[in-house]
Parts: C-alpha cells; sequence; structure tokens
C-alpha cells in the first residue's frame, strides 16, 4: 500500500458519524463519479467501515490503495479502476 502522505485524492468523502450501511453507499456513488484511475478519499468513523470497505471493494472490482486509523476516525483511498 502506497503512503497517505504521498496521496492526493481527487475526492474527499465525509462519512464521520454515520453508521452502516450510509458510509458505503455514499462510497458506492462517489466512487462511480470519478473516472479510472482518480482517488476518492472516504473518512469514516464507524468500525463497521473496515469489514464493509474490504466488501465494496471485493465487490466492485476497485482498489484500496492505502488505509489508515488515527483516534478512531479510518481513512481509506480507493482508486477506481475501469
Amino acid at each position: 500500500m502506497t503512503s497517505t502522505d504521498e496521496l492526493k485524492p481527487d475526492k474527499t468523502l465525509d462519512c464521520k458519524g454515520l453508521s452502516c450501511p450510509i458510509p458505503i453507499v455514499k462510497t458506492k456513488l462517489a466512487v462511480d463519479s470519478l473516472q479510472p484511475g482518480q482517488i476518492l478519499e472516504m473518512i469514516a468513523t464507524d468500525k463497521g467501515s473496515k469489514p464493509d470497505m474490504a466488501a465494496f471493494i471485493e465487490e466492485t472490482g476497485n482498489r484500496l490503495i492505502s488505509s489508515k486509523e488515527e483516534n478512531g476516525v479510518f481513512f481509506y483511498y480507493i482508486r477506481k479502476e475501469d
């Protein structure tokens, strides 16, 4: 995975305070609006976002290029694939 310090997301989606399934629904809509190769940064506070994001990546074929957790806030960097 790439260091998050080097990433320049094309779009940021703030899902802090939202719980399942809203962060993933919003993530799907945001990724769908990107061009292939663009990066979405999704920020969440729901601990369930970790397994949800893994399932989303598996299901959609997009690529999770990096993720991190800081003080209960989760950051996911998703690259839209073709």
